[in-house]
């Protein structure tokens, strides 16, 4: 694996930056816990000033109270410090763009929302070799916008596999969202890296099969046999299979969340850069997965929080599978695994 040097992280910054359209006087917060990369926070703070921008680098505490790796990825409350700081709120809030270099972050948390509300655009990055292995260009936008709008313009999504999954999606009044790797619009959040259309339906049944070789995250593992989840209204009935079916039954179970069961945002993947196989190349804690969320061609789905919804949960889990096809009305985006693009 090649070296990658300061420079280049910061080069490699200083190109997302200008993909955020960030402008020279505007003002950028820096947002990290003592556990944050280091060099991120350099870098950033490089980048921000090489665009010309002010830049505040504000360290907060984190948000896992535990001394272990949490399974919460930004579920739930979020970092506690800037939920109970009013301080740390307003500057997020009145900042043009904030970096958030935050182990988990608060992606989940109601008080994203309000932040977002000021307007800012805050971006979350990853490990350096995945970032600019996986650097976003401009071109990616159109295609991201496009499917958003396939959702909008359509009342049923399906998905289907050869491993058995068969479920009917309602996209009645569905809010839909994209991942693009940079946020140029204010009030919007995103992530680095990330290419994949998004959206958060109520109602949702049949039947999930998840089948061997697909990823179970945050656990950030590979499936090894069938796991099958009876879906009814948007709640998962029943789950049935092996042992990774037992486990999935004992996280909702210990779990105690009453969202647990409910599914939450899904969609499909456009990252043509990204690497399935990547997840088994780093130590878990080197990587969150984007690679295996946004991978070109992927069905993703989740559990747990549901913004329109208002369910607020520790219980998140991502479930990103391969070699299912995806069909909005009479549009298939995703044909046996593989994107199709128009």
């Amino acid at each position: 694996m090649t070296q990658l040097t300061s420079a280049d992280l910061v080069q490699a910054f200083t190109d997302e930056l200008r993909l955020c359209k960030l402008e020279p006087g505007e003002h950028v917060v820096v947002l990290s816990e003592p556990s944050s990369r280091q060099d991120y926070v350099a870098a950033s703070f490089a980048a921000a000033k090489a665009c010309g921008a002010h830049v505040i680098a504000a360290t907060v505490p984190g948000g896992n109270p535990d001394p272990v790796p949490s399974t919460h990825t930004g579920a739930g409350p979020g970092l506690s410090s800037v939920l109970q700081d009013t301080v740390a709120q307003q500057l997020l809030k009145q900042a043009d763009l904030v970096l958030d270099l935050t182990r988990e972050g608060f992606i989940h948390a109601p008080i994203q929302d309000e932040i977002l509300q000021g307007h800012p655009d805050p971006l979350r990055v990853r490990r350096p070799d995945v970032l600019v292995r996986n650097m976003p260009t401009a071109a990616d936008k159109p295609r991201v916008l496009s499917g958003q709008q396939l959702v909008h313009d359509s009342s049923t999504m399906r998905v289907t596999s050869a491993a058995g999954t068969d479920l009917t999606v309602d996209l009645t009044n569905v809010r839909c969202d994209y991942q693009v790797g940079f946020t140029d619009d204010p009030g919007r959040w995103d992530h680095w890296p990330s290419t994949m259309v998004l959206c958060w339906p109520e109602i949702s049944d049949g039947q999930i099969v998840i089948a061997p070789g697909d990823i179970l995250l945050p656990f950030k593992e590979y499936v090894r046999e069938p796991v099958t989840l009876t879906v009814s209204g948007g709640h998962i009935e029943r789950v049935s299979g092996g042992a990774d079916a037992n486990m999935l039954e004992t996280y909702f179970a210990d779990s105690d969340d009453k969202w647990a069961r409910y599914l939450s945002h899904m969609g499909w993947g456009l990252m043509k850069t990204a690497d399935w196989f990547a997840q088994a190349m780093y130590a878990k804690h080197e990587v969150m997965g984007m690679e295996a969320r946004a991978f070109a061609g992927n069905f993703l789905w989740s559990t747990g929080p549901h913004p329109v919804l208002h369910r607020d949960s520790y219980a998140h889990l991502d479930i990103a599978m391969r070699g299912c096809t995806v069909t909005l009305g009479d549009t298939t985006v995703v044909a046996d695994g593989t994107l199709v693009e128009s």
